[in-house]
């Protein structure tokens, strides 16, 4: 099994036509995505990679049976490409674009909690459930098949982690970037709680960092809800106070929460086991399983 993307995913690119869409629309398809459309005012009737653009996701949706969006759009613009997305509507919408305005993103998340839809982003990899389908910007060569869930805020640290769990022969059955923005769609627990109910998943990798209260709320959730063993990864342990490094949710405001210690003591008190390295990490899920 997988979360969030299967087999049946069909996927329309918002913004198919830009030099990022069109780029990583071919990337997808190479990897067996079953990319169906694109959408793009105004483009209607051309086709990239050999798929059908649309005007609008509703047309995508209504020709060609699209359930999921991938949005490669500017983030002067991304705001309204996800409205189109929530209003479609869309099952699963998966923003790529960083720096989309922050109250656009409110508007967007406020709009979200009316619907059905998961939004996983924004300024995300994406998501890919390793041998079927990737939604997004993830490096697919380095993934592969298995009972490993995977969920972090930091691109870059997914690619390590898998990399090493796909040495030791640990593969995952899906890995969910959800992104450092302050305001994001889906989170931890959100995550979590779709890996708990997952049958094919064994074990769970969290990989957080500095800033915000979400990790420490996802270290209550694992300690009251799940039975599936968790291993932690917090980056950023040797960032001074008030300074944002990489992420602009990698605040730490100086309240006591938000650090790399108080993150990782919320976890390792809920039973989670915290590597100090990505290699600890597959270390840790290595004995797990």
């Amino acid at each position: 099994m997988s979360v969030l993307v299967d087999e049946d995913t069909r996927v329309v690119v918002q913004g198919i036509t830009g030099g990022e869409g069109k780029f990583h629309t071919e990337q997808m398809i190479e990897y067996g995505t079953n990319v169906v459309a694109g959408a793009v005012p105004g483009r209607g009737g051309q086709e990239v990679a050999g798929v059908p653009v649309y005007d609008t996701v509703d047309q995508a949706v209504r020709e060609e049976d699209a359930n999921a969006s991938v949005v490669f759009v500017p983030p002067a613009f991304a705001g309204d490409a996800l409205f189109e997305a929530l209003d479609a509507p869309i099952d699963l919408a998966v923003a790529i674009t960083e720096g989309i305005p922050t109250q656009d993103v409110s508007r967007v998340y406020k709009r979200l909690s009316e619907t059905d839809t998961h939004l996983v982003g924004p300024n995300c990899p994406g998501v890919i459930t390793p041998g079927v389908a990737k939604l997004g910007i993830l490096p697919g060569n380095i993934f592969s098949e298995g009972n490993v869930g995977l969920v972090s805020r930091s691109g870059t640290l997914t690619y390590q982690v898998v990399d090493n769990l796909t040495e030791r022969g640990l593969g995952q059955t899906t890995a969910i970037g959800i992104g450092g923005d302050p305001i994001i769609g889906t989170d931890f627990i959100d995550a979590l709680e779709l890996f708990e109910g997952d049958d094919d998943t064994d074990a769970v990798v969290m990989c957080g960092e500095i800033g915000g209260e979400d990790e420490e709320e996802a270290a209550a959730y694992i300690g009251e809800n799940m039975d599936t063993p968790v291993v932690g990864f917090i980056a950023g342990r040797t960032a001074p106070p008030g300074k944002r490094m990489g992420h602009a949710g990698a605040i730490v405001s100086g309240s006591g929460t938000g650090t790399a210690e108080s993150k990782i003591n919320a976890l390792e008190d809920n039973g989670v086991t915290v590597g100090d390295t990505p290699e600890e990490v597959a270390d840790e899920i290595e004995d797990i399983l």
